[in-house]
């Protein structure tokens, strides 16, 4: 502080070759938890997560913030996708006009490669209290929740509130449970509010919050009690995150929250 100079390594990079595309019914949520339970919490600790292949291509830019946001949850230090023309016009929306790309060189060397088929992932949850400890949603089907949570920066957006309103439209929220949704942004709420989604989430029960990070890291709207169960599509699941350290969480793709909020127990959507 007293120099103003900082002193930062630079991370060697992973590689991780996507191919395929996901299935309907599948997130990159369901994809970044996937790969993260392979890999491990400590799977990538310091370095650079760099997502390739034609499978990458398949992904929206929504999908891709998804998992580079989650990044650090493999203790990565940054995830990046090859910036393409969906980037670029996606820069130029927002008044950005990119001077440079960068491309990784042909006889680049990473600290390590894997390859993962987009085709074979299914919905997935990270089970209490670790990030990396992932199952097959369906192998924790009928866990009583008291509490869903739909948003922070990493499910927050657009897409997940599509995906959760296409879920619950004309349904209603469980007995006994709170539904919180949380845009990620002012932009994105007021997105929800041009296309309706608001209504149908609150006509459904769920409580609709301002935006902010919420019940995601336990600082208010929501914060779980003693052994409460939370389902929810925030960055993480340590101990006592989202409240009380006796109260556990799970953490699922937008769709598997959403089915969830309506049955009052882990479940899939239909």
């Amino acid at each position: 502080m007293v120099t103003g100079t900082s002193w930062v390594l630079v991370p060697e990079t992973v590689k991780f070759n996507l191919v395929g595309k996901l299935p309907e019914g599948v997130y990159p949520r369901d994809l970044m938890l996937t790969i993260i339970g392979e890999i491990g919490a400590n799977g990538c600790n310091y370095q650079v997560m760099e997502f390739t292949g034609e499978g990458a291509k398949t992904l929206s830019i929504n999908d891709r913030m998804v998992l580079c946001n989650l990044a650090v949850e493999a203790g990565a230090k940054t995830g990046i996708f090859e910036a393409d023309e969906a980037a670029i016009e996606y820069l130029k929306a927002r008044g950005r006009e990119p001077k440079a790309v960068y491309t990784s060189d042909e006889d680049a060397v990473y600290a390590g490669e894997y390859t993962f088929d987009l085709s074979k992932v299914q919905p997935v949850v990270a089970k209490p209290d670790f990030v990396d400890d992932v199952a097959p949603a369906k192998e924790v089907l009928g866990v009583k929740i008291d509490e869903a949570f739909l948003g922070s920066c990493n499910n927050g957006r657009i897409d997940e509130l599509r995906v959760g309103a296409a879920v619950i439209k004309g349904r209603k929220v469980a007995d006994g449970v709170r539904f919180l949704v949380v845009p990620a942004s002012l932009e994105v709420y007021k997105q929800a509010l041009k296309e309706g989604l608001v209504k149908i989430f609150m006509e459904a029960g769920a409580i609709v919050m301002n935006p902010n990070c919420s019940v995601c890291w336990g600082s208010c709207q929501g914060v779980i009690g003693e052994n409460e169960v939370l389902i929810s599509t925030g960055t993480r699941n340590f101990k006592g995150r989202a409240g009380h350290p006796s109260s556990k969480v799970y953490l699922g793709s937008a769709a598997t929250v959403t089915a969830s909020a309506i049955a009052g127990e882990i479940a899939l959507a239909e």
